[in-house]
């Protein structure tokens, strides 16, 4: 949509912890992932978007049955990103837990298989596909405590950028492509 041929574009993957230092060093132009547009990262980056509405959730292990929500979480030791909107929300005095972080939710994730935690926090759509891989032995608890709307980040200063992709995210909208695409994953 914005005119490049494969040949121009190059991938990078970016740890979570470091999208706003990415994005303003200009190691990346535009990051696409579950990136939340919020006020503080606005002060460093501008967005296109909301192209999604996410919310934190837990994902918990199948048997589970103790939580079942954000405020059932006393005493009980929860996973998340360092860096992530979720583990900042999680570490309020409200749900009284303990929390533990990494890097990459897979290592929650196992840290959760291998009984070591007892719930990981993430946004829900992230946590619905960790779900779906292992649905014998995992669940989202299906109580999301947050709205995350999510954005595509790039340089707060490039305009001409930022109207490009509102305006391709618009018409992907229009013509009913997100919603195939969202329907097909």
């Amino acid at each position: 949509d914005l005119g490049f041929s494969p040949d121009k574009i190059e991938f990078k993957t970016v740890d979570t912890k470091n999208r706003e230092a990415a994005i303003s060093s200009g190691q990346v132009d535009l990051y696409v992932g579950t990136y939340t547009i919020n006020d503080e990262r606005k002060k460093k980056v501008g967005f296109a978007g909301p192209y999604y509405r996410a919310g934190a959730d837990l994902l918990v292990r199948k048997n589970d049955s103790t939580i079942g929500g954000p405020y059932s979480l006393e005493g009980k030791k929860v996973c998340s990103v360092k860096g992530s909107t979720t583990l900042r929300e999680i570490k309020k005095p409200d749900y009284n837990t303990t929390t533990v972080e990494t890097t990459k939710d897979t290592e929650c994730v196992q840290q959760l298989l291998d009984k070591r935690i007892d719930a990981v926090t993430t946004d829900d759509a992230i946590l619905m596909g960790y779900a779906a891989q292992r649905p014998d032995k995992l669940k989202v608890v299906g109580n999301p405590f947050t709205e995350e709307p999510y954005g595509i980040g790039m340089n707060k200063d490039d305009k001409a950028l930022r109207e490009a992709v509102t305006d391709a995210l618009e018409a992907h909208d229009e013509n009913g492509d997100h919603k195939r695409a969202y329907a097909a994953t």
